[in-house]
């Protein structure tokens, strides 16, 4: 029945949970003594359905110990299942299946003496599924909104002369899990904190603070309404009082704001309660605004002088603006960027339980990378996390529990989803109200457009006026909608993955719509992914109208699970036996499940830095550092420079004091010889924190870039004379040697069989054309039929196959001192030996250098591949790897601007990237060479004609490519050496716009080269 979205419960509010008068004002609410955590171990009983739920079910002795907050199905209780869109079951809405599992929850509890003849309220902060709450053997109520609170008035119920038992009735699946069919794993129990408060009988039913401020931004407007309610008989009048307290509790009214109600009733002279609202009002000269950059936070603090003598509340309060004008998001009169992330609550070990220590860590890492604004997907986050955002400092969408995927045009037009659609909305306001951070509201997410969303935007229009409302259902291009529409129940477009040609297209249009542009979802970050971000920050800072947006997602949902051999790794969906399932599509986020950031986290946090580095001169002497910060100075970060030549650091220093204003730049002069250093020079500079903060320790690394300058001729190198390439021929094989080194050809295969000095060889396998790389997820989903995708099309292709036959093998050149074999490979992997020509010419030098040109010929009807280069397989040993090129992270053709033009030094080992679906991963670009030494630091050095892109890896593209799951890898001993003239970009079209053309494969020939050399010691 789904109008009937709850029974018994009290009105959505703020929680203020009251304190004694006495004592300090920021008290912690969970210390008050009118509050009783009841988290910690309840007895729980699973049964498989709810018609199950007998008293001799309850009366027996199956029940088991269980955590809460925390969902069954991650401690032992049933799995979790994972869908994106379809429903996990087949039933049409709102039928759900008979078997039904049903989690039966009992806790005993006792209450403090010093409680009884107080209110006594039942807070159940979240419950997945329909909750049925008992207590004392009296039925209490049920609701089914599974990520806002429910509040019980248990005072009737409670006992004092016995312990209380408390059981909970949980059914996973309800009419309600249609507009809950949300892209994440299906948990199921209390998730969220479960705790008791007492109050006066004369008490704070609500409190909502809005703290405004005047258009010229010099006085703040404290505007509250206490609303009161009482239970009995209430005293002849009751009076309240406020106060706000700066950031060092210093009073900021000379005398507290007061009110006071008398409780008669105008016609029958009786005392009667009527549920009064207070309105208190304040001022502020000049006060601390609230921003992402700046979050100053006052303290206001509320006193009700109640029949059992005065109790006080606190919340926080932050004065700020928000206003939508001439197409831009306007936070205190100021235009501001979106710096974003999609945010779930999850867990890799606890699912929707997720601790107060992680979501600390989940916004100390988002500030660590620049970010300043978090969309709540698809529902209202733990309330701690919004204390976390008005505290550290990051905008809020906070969004309402409502997404009907599976029935996305159906339910928004179903008049008996009406009341759930506008309680969800209204759950969601009146619980999150007085938050700073909060900047928007959401109607929910992927829920089409109907009535119910009209329905439910008049009433936050109602409520809160103070805030926009966003809503990407009613302007969704993919759902028939238009960019132009949706103005009842959106003020922003708030396009999902829409190209970079869609958005410039509307930020260059006339239009009269004031709203502007923000993408409540873009760059998807599965896997291996977010190409071309760059490209959307031109469009967003050349763009006015254009104001960013929140990147999908921020964290990949894998669970934390053991193999039978004791292997942990992170499962998805399908891997606990649920059916259906959207497999790995739940593994798309900027972090892996422990928050360690991916590769991609570092180009997001490079493009959203507070800092650019401009050239005033060619020569690097002079530079314009801008501050990007809409609100805050960077005064607070420090400066130091340095000059590489050909990668070698030449000249460093540090900056002058940095003072630029929000918005403006200033030049710096560095003490730098414009000829100092000869070769291929970059001056790179970096911005680290002096000071600590919340989020990060002092000399934490907030911003750097990297700028080219003038290349200074370096002296030739004297050239050394070597005695004449020795050449052997024999029938099978074809030896060059020059001095001690020696290239060995194997004449049936036509590869490279052997190359080194004296006795060593490097190479168990030579080069052979790639033009395969193991899927990316943007490539095409390994555990899904996805025939428009590219993979499917390299499938088809055999490029996963291909094999390689020997047109022809010579010596075709003997003389200035060196010797050159020229080979010409087919390769095809469908039986087509047109498909690939491979012709590659080695030249062994006197000095002992192995040059190699390459010419590969692509077949007419063969375009867009993965990758065209070589790949050879290194002997075991060659662990310690040196390039000069981009890093030190992993960087592609469309995800490079982070990368730093450097000398890197790492292992072979470490250049693996832990997807938790195993893909094509640690490539590099922009490579001059690259050095693979052993642990004598003798081996391998290629040198790029210019240059080239590389991967070293303990894994093959095959190995990468059949394996599901991180366990499924073994390191091997041999090196696997990628050498690439071209490789694809990454792009998003795991769910978004595919790699853009110029990070395309399109050519028909491609010309390249390296040089190889057997080394026994470092190179420069």
């Amino acid at each position: 029945m789904p109008e009937l979205t709850a029974l018994n419960t009290l009105p959505p509010h703020a929680l203020t949970i009251p304190f004694p008068a006495h004592g300090p004002i920021d008290a912690d609410p969970l210390a008050s003594p009118w509050r009783q955590s009841l988290n910690g171990v309840w007895e729980f009983l699973l049964l498989p359905r709810p018609d199950h739920v007998t008293g001799a079910a309850l009366a027996g002795g199956d029940w088991k110990p269980i955590q809460v907050p925390g969902n069954w199905t991650m401690q032992g209780f049933g799995t979790p299942h994972y869908t994106n869109v379809q429903m996990p079951f087949p039933q049409m809405p709102p039928s759900v299946p008979d078997d039904n599992p049903t989690g039966v929850y009992r806790r005993r509890f006792t209450l403090a003496p010093d409680w009884r003849g107080r209110r006594i309220v039942l807070h159940i902060a979240g419950c997945e599924g329909a909750c049925y709450v008992y207590l004392n053997d009296q039925p209490v109520g049920f609701h089914k909104d599974s990520r806002t609170p429910a509040e019980y008035d248990v005072t009737g119920v409670v006992r004092f002369d016995a312990p209380n038992e408390l059981i909970a009735v949980v059914l996973r699946w309800s009419d309600a899990s249609f507009i809950e069919d949300q892209d994440h794993w299906w948990q199921s129990g209390i998730h969220r904190d479960v705790f008791l408060y007492a109050t006066d009988t004369v008490y704070l039913a609500d409190l909502s603070v809005r703290a405004d401020v005047s258009d010229d931004l010099q006085e703040g407007i404290l505007r509250v309404r206490c609303t009161l309610d009482a239970i009995g008989e209430a005293g002849e009048h009751t009076r309240v009082e406020a106060q706000l307290y700066d950031a060092h509790g210093t009073q900021m009214f000379a005398e507290p704001l007061g009110a006071t109600y008398t409780q008669t009733h105008p016609r029958f002279g009786v005392r009667r309660f009527v549920r009064p609202e207070l309105l208190l009002e304040g001022h502020v000269p000049s006060p601390h605004l609230w921003s992402a950059e700046t979050p100053y936070l006052y303290t206001f603090v509320v006193t009700v002088y109640g029949p059992a003598g005065p109790e006080r509340s606190a919340c926080r309060v932050g004065f700020r603006s928000i206003a939508i004008r001439h197409r831009q998001l306007l936070v205190n009169g100021r235009a501001i960027t979106i710096k974003g992330v999609n945010r779930h609550d999850h867990s890799d070990t606890t699912g929707k339980a997720v601790s107060r220590e992680l979501m600390e860590l989940d916004i100390q890492r988002m500030k660590q990378f620049n970010i300043n604004a978090v969309r709540a997907s698809h529902y209202p986050n733990d309330p701690y996390w919004l204390d976390l955002c008005d505290r550290y400092g990051l905008y809020v969408i906070d969004e309402a529990n409502i997404e009907a995927h599976a029935f996305y045009f159906d339910l928004c037009r179903d008049a008996r989803y009406t009341r759930a659609f506008v309680e969800r909305v209204r759950n969601m306001i009146e619980r999150d109200k007085n938050h700073p951070s909060i900047i928007l509201w959401s109607l929910g997410n992927e829920s089409g457009y109907g009535p119910n969303h009209d329905a439910a935007a008049g009433l936050a229009r109602r409520l809160d006026p103070s805030r926009p409302l966003h809503y990407e259902g009613a302007i969704s291009r993919w759902m028939g909608e238009s960019w132009h529409g949706g103005r009842t129940v959106t003020d922003v477009i708030c396009p999902m993955y829409a190209s970079i040609e869609e958005i410039v297209a509307w930020a260059e249009q006339e239009t009269d719509d004031p709203r502007p542009l923000i993408l409540c979802e873009y760059s998807h970050a599965m896997g291996n992914s977010n190409g071309s971000l760059a490209d959307y920050w031109e469009a967003f800072e050349r763009y006015p109208a254009l104001q960013g947006g929140f990147i999908w997602e921020w964290v990949d949902h894998g669970i934390r699970a053991t193999d039978a051999q004791g292997r942990v790794y992170w499962a998805y969906g399908g891997d606990f036996g649920d059916v259906p399932n959207d497999a790995n599509f739940v593994c798309d986020g900027l972090v892996w499940p422990d928050r360690t950031p991916h590769p991609a986290l570092y180009e997001y946090k490079y493009l959203i830095q507070p800092v650019r580095v401009e050239l005033v001169d060619p020569s690097g002497t002079m530079l314009r550092i801008v501050n990007r910060h809409d609100f805050a100075s960077i005064d607070w970060l420090d400066g130091v420079w340095e000059v590489i030549a050909d990668g070698v650091p030449v000249a460093s220093g540090r900056l002058p004091e940095l003072h630029a204003a929000p918005g403006e730049a200033q030049v710096v002069k560095l003490d730098l010889d414009a000829a100092h250093g000869a070769g291929e020079r970059f001056l790179t500079v970096r911005f680290y924190q002096r000071e600590a903060t919340l989020w990060a320790p002092p000399g934490h690394e907030v911003a750097w870039q990297q700028l080219p300058l003038p290349t200074v001729a370096a002296m030739p190198e004297p050239v050394i004379a070597g005695e004449s390439v020795v050449v052997e021929q024999r029938p099978d094989r074809i030896t060059l040697r020059a001095g001690a080194t020696h290239a060995v050809f194997d004449v049936r295969s036509g590869t490279l069989a052997s190359f080194g000095r004296d006795e060593q060889n490097l190479i168990v396998r030579g080069p052979l054309l790639n033009v395969w790389r193991a899927a990316t997820d943007n490539d095409g989903l390994k555990l899904r039929d996805e025939p428009e995708k590219p993979l499917a099309r390299w499938k088809a292709l055999g490029l996963h196959r291909l094999h390689h036959r020997l047109n022809h093998i010579r010596v075709v050149a003997v003389d200035n001192g060196a010797a050159s074999v020229e080979i010409e490979h087919a390769a095809t992997g469908r039986d087509r030996w047109g498909d690939f020509i491979h012709i590659h010419r080695y030249t062994l030098h006197a000095d002992g250098e192995l040059s190699v040109e390459n010419t590969v010929i692509i077949g007419n009807a063969i375009s867009d591949l993965p990758r065209v280069g070589v790949c050879m397989l290194l002997t075991p040993g060659l662990e310690h790897l040196e390039w000069y090129g981009r890093g030190p992270w992993d960087n592609y053709s469309d995800r490079k601007a982070s990368a730093l033009m450097g000398r890197w030094r790492s292992t072979v080992t470490d250049q693996y990237v832990p997807y938790i679906m195993p893909q094509e991963h640690g490539h590099k670009t922009d490579v001059r060479f690259l050095l693979l030494t052993d642990q004598d630091r003798r081996g391998l050095f290629i040198g790029g004609q210019p240059t080239f892109e590389f991967s070293a890896l303990h894994h093959s593209d095959d190995d990468l490519f059949r394996a599901l799951h991180t366990i499924d890898l073994t390191p091997r001993a041999e090196v696997f050496l990628n050498l690439d003239a071209a490789h694809r970009g990454l792009g998003t079209l795991s769910c978004g716009p595919d790699t853009l053309e110029q990070h395309r494969l399109m050519d028909s020939v491609y010309r390249f080269g390296y040089r190889m050399r057997a080394v026994s010691s470092d190179v420069g």
